[in-house]
């Protein structure tokens, strides 16, 4: 009853449907939510990509780059420039760029959070993707993450339905 029927069916005017297929829309709609809002929000993104520490670790490529541009680039670009500027004028022009950069890339990282999270709706994202899963694809997924707990309601259910078997049969014995 978990997941099947997939479908809708009546039988004596009654419908029955997997409780999973019938809720899909619902379990994705709350699963869009919490992955929004609790497990991938854009203030938890915001702080990790602008923290000094991720910041030092992405400013040697930077500086590897400036330096290229400074004794390559710059050159094959501008010949005359280059002619006037000695390893002296590049290594301070390369300081002046990295501390100017130190500062613009967390405004920069923020700015750009703040644009892509009015632009990126996660909730939305996730509410779609899960919505549009098949119900196969479905059961497949909760399966995978819950077979153990699945196993535990069915073993219960068994002992359960034995039970009750025997307290009838015991009542039946007594009554009859």
């Amino acid at each position: 009853m978990l997941f099947h029927p997939r479908l809708p069916v009546k039988v004596l005017g009654l419908t029955f449907q997997g409780i999973f297929p019938k809720r899909q829309h619902q379990f994705a709609q709350k699963l869009g939510k919490l992955v929004s809002e609790e497990l991938l929000s854009f203030k938890d993104i915001e702080a990790k990509i602008t923290d000094g520490n991720n910041l030092k670790q992405v400013m040697p490529i930077v500086e590897t780059h400036i330096d290229n541009f400074l004794r390559n680039k710059l050159a094959s670009e501008m010949p005359i420039i280059s002619m006037f500027i000695g390893d002296k004028t590049i290594e301070q022009l390369k300081s002046v760029f990295m501390k100017e950069l130190e500062s613009l890339f967390p405004l920069l990282m923020t700015s750009y959070m703040e644009k892509l999270k009015d632009e990126l709706d996660l909730e939305a994202i996730v509410t779609e993707k899960v919505s549009n899963f098949s119900s196969d694809k479905l059961e497949e997924i909760l399966q995978a993450i819950m077979s153990k707990e699945f196993r535990f309601i069915e073993v219960i259910g068994a002992v359960l339905g034995f039970l009750i078997g025997i307290v009838q049969v015991f009542i039946t014995w007594i009554g009859g």
